[in-house]
């Protein structure tokens, strides 16, 4: 990251305005007079949260931005966030993407209360840690009448670029591509992957294309920033699914995907063949984890974060998700798992960065009779660039 004379930073090419909370906040939430503000990060050990004493200590970089970024960051903005209220919470980390929360949380003090005695006391909630948050405030938000952000993974580049945008351009980008992708009878993903051509066909017919935008207007709604995406809950899918796993053997398999769902393994390509068994295991104890839940597509312009958050928003790449949805809009919420552990959203990303041994050759999609290309090789087709 640089710095420019004119004050913009300058990441891997792309420029972006200074990081101003301000703007963020009033943008995204189009605050209200006497908001009320609260913040929350997850901690492997709760403990190290009373005194905020993990401040002092090696890694935890979101749940330090939690403190450092919003909560100081808004303190210090009180007036111009119309900020009547701000509390700052912790809970035990779930260890999951969107897994259900702990039912406490606890305060700086090192009080223990419950958490949805504490969500009623809000009209804004902030989540900043490791783990998404995303489906289990969505349900939480509409239950309790708040509105809310979650911004898992945030690091230094997050807030230098996704972070630093502005969102009414980033929400009226997507809304072009939700338009003109919108009403498409399939897509279908293509990978190379070992030396072979592999591919998954979406069924979308009779489903509307959503945007995830980062504009959170109405009560109940919650934004997953850094937004800029577009996505289907598949009505069905079928064909083959790779996945590249984040071990240190970085293990490849493709899966057989049958009627919305993986059945089996069609091929184990190299890496930990028990990690790719134990994956299996869980989906036939619990065959939800293994539903085809999202079709995403980024639809910003912004530098490799190297978290997910971000990366997934990036104009070029895909994304296909397994597990929950009702955050989404999908059917498939907690309650749905034998197993509240195999009760997550995983989303598996593919980039050149991430999956560079799982090349995904294209995304297209059949529209009015008509097969068009929307990615090719990680860039935007000839269809998309003028919508850009």
């Amino acid at each position: 990251m640089k710095t420019l004379e004119n004050g913009m930073t300058e990441i891997d090419g792309y420029t972006f305005p200074p990081f101003d909370l301000v703007r963020l906040l009033s943008t995204v939430f189009e605050l209200e007079d006497e908001e009320t503000f609260a913040v929350f990060t997850d901690l492997e050990d709760v403990a190290e949260f009373k005194e905020l004493v993990y401040l002092d200590k090696p890694g935890h970089v979101p749940q330090k931005h939690a403190f450092r970024t919003l909560m100081q960051g808004i303190e210090a903005n009180r007036d111009a966030l119309h900020c009547k209220k701000l509390d700052f919470f912790a809970y035990k980390a779930t260890g999951g993407s969107n897994l259900d929360l702990p039912d406490t949380v606890v305060t700086p003090e090192g009080e223990e209360r419950a958490l949805r005695d504490v969500l009623k006391d809000y009209s804004i909630i902030l989540y900043m840690g490791s783990w998404s948050a995303t489906a289990p405030i969505t349900k939480l938000a509409k239950e309790f009448g708040f509105r809310g952000a979650t911004l898992h993974g945030t690091n230094d580049r997050i807030l230098a670029s996704g972070l630093a945008v502005d969102y009414n351009e980033v929400s009226a980008r997507a809304e072009r591509l939700r338009t003109a992708i919108s009403g498409a009878e399939t897509l279908t993903l293509e990978w190379h992957v070992n030396g072979k051509d592999v591919a998954l066909e979406i069924g979308a017919k009779d489903r509307e294309m959503q945007k995830s935008h980062g504009l959170v207007h109405e009560i109940g709604d919650v934004a997953n920033l850094p937004a800029g995406e577009v996505y289907y809950i598949p009505q069905d899918a079928n064909g083959l699914l790779p996945q590249q796993f984040e071990d240190e053997q970085e293990t490849i398999a493709i899966f057989e995907v049958k009627d919305r769902a993986i059945v089996g393994v069609n091929e184990f390509v190299r890496g930990d063949e028990k990690l790719v068994n134990d994956y299996m295991q869980v989906i036939q104890e619990d065959p939800n984890a293994g539903q085809i839940t999202e079709l995403g597509i980024g639809t910003q312009n912004l530098p490799w974060a190297y978290a997910d958050i971000q990366d997934e928003k990036i104009l070029g790449t895909a994304h296909v998700a397994t597990g929950r949805s009702d955050h989404l809009g999908g059917d498939i919420d907690s309650s749905h798992f034998k197993n509240k552990r195999n009760a997550s959203h995983n989303d598996i990303l593919f980039t050149p960065e991430k999956t560079p041994d799982v090349e995904l050759r294209r995304v297209t999609m059949n529209k009015d009779g008509k097969t068009t290309t929307i990615v090719e090789n990680y860039e935007p087709s000839d269809f998309i660039r003028p919508l850009l």
